[in-house]
């Protein structure tokens, strides 16, 4: 999501700078291409010699530097968002006044992008009247205001102020800034993570299914501008974003419960959940004991709930299949594509090094109904996500 855009960072004197060293090298790691500029308060707190060697660029602090003027209107021009980080009181007093006695500021003031500030304070001065009508000003004029994060303070106090970490700042730079259209006003259903079947209270029938592509597709949705309604199996993590609308459930036929419910209103459906195919026909009310030698559980089918969507599915919905396969791959997973009426199947095969459960890279085959194909080879979840969003959205073109 941020691969090529232009970032602009205005580091100001605050002991939270230190954050903007893994804030740079996580910016220039996806891609994104930095300038720093910083005020001569902001030295004490944090190498330029650091910044320049993570950007891979100058820092700017003067406006005359080694006989050189430091344009900082053509920076403003060149940023595609100019972030200000930490923003000190006293720096956002200044800028909701319109003053500008260093680079920081003039930037800001020549800047044609998106603004986004990130407050680091001490409780008290940020809870202010004065603080709190600067950031109303700013607001007002549309600049993106991030919230402060709670916890110690440099003055030895706990309380809010502290500037919000570097990936909290990233997320939002994609959310609030970067996040694009391609799927606006289209609503999303997308499943993801494994179905736990109960033995007894204390154990379960399951798989290895961590969850993280359908994650990864619910972020690129969520990014390309889609409504998305998240239904989670049992997981350790969870789509970043709060504006996804997560519902957790356990078992398979709770994931059916909850996925049937959301199918109608959806425009587009990605069912990347690893489902139980078999469930215990009894459950024990108490823990089993290790008493018997040998023990034997009657299992029955779960009910197919990818072919239960195919069979209601209307002409002006586009529903997804994932196919996990270690043999005859590609033949398994076509007729899966058929006999469920799916529009596009994922083919993910364990053969495949680097791909399957539990890795954060994958490498799939999606294959269309008409008999198109499309490889996505070795790559990071996020990516092969952000590209099979994509394909899908030049299909239905």
């Amino acid at each position: 999501m941020l691969q090529g855009k232009r970032i602009i960072l205005g580091i100001t004197g605050s002991i939270a700078a230190y954050k903007c060293i893994m804030l740079v090298r996580l910016l220039t790691k996806q891609g994104a291409e930095v300038r720093v500029v910083m005020t001569k308060a902001a030295q004490d707190f944090v190498s330029p010699l650091v910044l320049s060697t993570f950007s891979k660029h100058p820092v700017w602090i003067e406006f005359h530097e080694h006989n050189n003027w430091n344009n900082h209107v053509e920076l403003g021009l060149w940023g595609d968002l100019m972030l200000i980080a930490p923003a000190t009181c006293h720096t956002l007093g200044k800028m909701a006044n319109g003053l500008c006695d260093n680079l920081v500021l003039a930037t800001f003031l020549s800047a044609r992008c998106p603004v986004m500030v990130a407050p680091a304070m001490d409780e008290d001065m940020f809870l202010h009247a004065a603080t709190q009508a600067s950031l109303a000003t700013l607001r007002s004029r549309g600049t993106h205001v991030l919230d402060v994060n709670t916890g110690s303070l440099a003055s030895g106090l706990s309380g809010p102020g502290r500037m919000t970490e570097p990936e909290e700042i990233i997320q939002a730079m994609c959310s609030q800034v970067f996040r694009q259209q391609d799927f606006a006003g289209k609503r999303v259903l997308i499943s993801a993570g494994p179905t736990q079947e109960a033995l007894d209270p204390v154990r379960f029938i399951s798989n290895h299914s961590s969850g993280k592509m359908g994650i990864a597709l619910a972020e690129a949705m969520y990014l390309l501008g889609a409504d998305v309604t998240f239904v989670a199996g049992p997981m350790p993590s969870k789509p970043q974003y709060s504006e996804i609308q997560i519902i957790p459930v356990t078992t398979a036929a709770e994931m059916e419960t909850a996925c049937l419910a959301a199918f109608s209103a959806a425009d587009i459906c990605i069912m990347a959940a690893a489902v139980a195919d078999y469930r215990p026909v009894q459950v024990a009310n108490e823990k089993i004991k290790k008493q018997m030698e040998a023990w034997s559980i009657d299992l029955e089918k779960t009910t197919d709930i990818l072919a239960q969507m195919g069979a209601l599915k209307r002409s002006d919905q586009v529903l997804v299949g994932f196919a996990l396969e270690t043999e005859n791959e590609e033949a398994n997973a076509k007729a899966k594509l058929i006999r469920k009426n799916l529009d596009y199947i994922v083919l993910n095969s364990m053969r495949d090094a680097g791909a399957g459960f539990g890795t954060d890279t994958n490498q799939v085959t999606i294959f269309r109904a008409d008999g198109e194909e499309l490889q996505l080879p070795l790559a990071s979840k996020n990516d092969i996500a952000l590209k099979l969003c994509q394909s899908l959205k030049v299909w239905q073109s």
